[in-house]
C-alpha cells in the first residue's frame, strides 16, 4: 500500500477549501483517507495554511510521498516558521 499526502477538496462550488490528508494512492481524490494532517484555504488573504508538523514528519518518515502541490505548501509553511 503506497501512501500519498495530498489535497482533498471540500467546500462549495467556486469556494474551495482543502484538507491535507494521507491516503492510499489507489483511492480517489475525495475518497477514503488514513489521516488528516492539515488544511489549506486559498480564498483568504494571505492563504490559510495549517500543518500538524509532528504528524506530517511522522508520515514522511514512514514513507508517504507528498504530491507536488503539498510539497510546495510544506516548503512554504516551513520557510515561514523559520523566518518568523
Amino acid at each position: 500500500m503506497a501512501l500519498v499526502i495530498r489535497l482533498r477538496r471540500q467546500g462549495s462550488r467556486k469556494k474551495p477549501f482543502y484538507r491535507i490528508v494521507v491516503a492510499d494512492s489507489r483511492m480517489p481524490r475525495d475518497g477514503r483517507f488514513v489521516a488528516q494532517i492539515g488544511t489549506y484555504d486559498p480564498s483568504t488573504e494571505p492563504p490559510g495554511l495549517n500543518f500538524r508538523k509532528e504528524e506530517t514528519e511522522h508520515w514522511l518518515k514512514v514513507g508517504a510521498q507528498p504530491s507536488q502541490t503539498v510539497r510546495k505548501l510544506w516548503e512554504k509553511a516551513s520557510s515561514a516558521t523559520t523566518t518568523a
